[in-house]
């Protein structure tokens, strides 16, 4: 054997080893990896089956794909079953209010009421119905992965979650503290790649919230349109 041949030999039994030690290390990451994800989705799904009602503080950014913004700040309630109010404050006031069965749209200056079936709604607020542990996640979700955006607060994980069915968004994405698993941001990423962060502070838990914050009764004189 010349010793060329000899050389060749020695360099792949030594590669063989290395590779195999890579793909070790690769497959443990992997393992890893998953194990994390299993544990922060069930903690999320554990502590909104938990959750009766939440209230919280919130702005609303939206960015379009052209990366124009427009901000807003409001309050919200959420109650099971599938009841919320979102009060925005500033720079408009509007009210997007939920009994469960129909969600309304309310802003004072149009002096109009938009009426939906909370069911057939495209409104970007009703999937935050999940907040309340109405639906799972795996089940709600066809892939749940972590997302490679960076959070907003360290220390923080983002989840990037596809949906199974067809809806008027193409990717949630959710931000929350892992030790406590307390949301601090949504994120809705459109079809046209247009966005909406909802960012959370002074968020509460298991608050006193009456039926009637849920029952939208229009002013007088004010329009009600079945959308």
């Amino acid at each position: 054997m010349t010793k060329c041949n000899v050389g060749t030999k020695m360099s792949q039994l030594f590669i063989r080893p290395a590779l195999l030690l890579a793909f070790l290390s690769f497959s443990a990451l992997a393992v890893s990896a998953q194990t994390e994800l299993d544990h922060l989705v069930n903690g999320l799904q554990s502590k909104y089956n938990k959750v009766s009602s939440l209230s919280a503080d919130f702005t609303q950014v939206h960015t379009s794909r052209d990366q124009r913004e427009r901000r807003e700040n409001g309050r919200l309630l959420l109650k099971k079953p599938g009841r919320m109010k979102w009060d925005y404050i500033a720079p408009e006031e509007k009210h997007f209010i939920s009994d469960g069965k129909w969600l309304y749209e309310y802003v004072p200056a149009e002096k109009t009421v938009t009426r939906s079936s909370i069911k057939e709604t495209g409104d970007m607020r009703a999937p935050f119905a999940f907040l309340l542990g109405q639906g799972k996640l795996r089940s709600e979700f066809r892939r749940i992965e972590f997302s490679d955006e960076s959070p907003v607060k360290a220390g923080n994980k983002v989840l990037r979650m596809i949906p199974r069915h067809l809806q008027d968004f193409d990717e949630l994405r959710v931000e929350f503290d892992p030790d406590t698993f307390q949301i601090e941001r949504l994120s809705l990423i459109e079809p046209d790649r247009d966005r909406s962060d909802f960012i959370f502070s002074n968020m509460k838990e298991n608050v006193p919230a009456p039926s009637a914050e849920f029952a939208f009764k229009a002013p007088p004189g004010v329009e009600v349109r079945d959308n």
